[in-house]
């Protein structure tokens, strides 16, 4: 399986993406945001999602990652996880469609 993978993209990077300036402006974007919590999640298909605000700790079986403001993170279809949302999140994300 691959692994999650972390950018720091420039804005023309999020331009040609479409990521939106604000999560309120989402396009084909869906939004998400979550409160300080912890739970595991499974990955159906791959997500692309980018963090605005927030702080996460994601606990694979081999493998911590700390994600936040400013990553986009793809998430590989499969992949299976622990969310520990250490500061209030909000991403917008779209699923791979193929």
């Amino acid at each position: 399986m691959s692994k999650l993978k972390i950018e720091k993209p420039s804005s023309v990077e999020k331009k040609k993406l479409g990521i939106p300036a604000n999560p309120t402006d989402v396009g084909v974007w869906s939004v998400w945001e979550c409160k300080p919590s912890s739970f595991d999640w499974l990955y159906p298909a791959t997500e692309v999602a980018y963090i605005y605000e927030g702080k996460v700790r994601i606990k694979t079986i081999s493998e911590e990652f700390m994600i936040g403001a400013g990553d986009l993170v793809t998430f590989p279809k499969g992949l299976t996880c622990h969310w520990e949302v250490l500061e209030k999140v909000r991403k917008v994300y779209q699923f791979d469609q193929s």
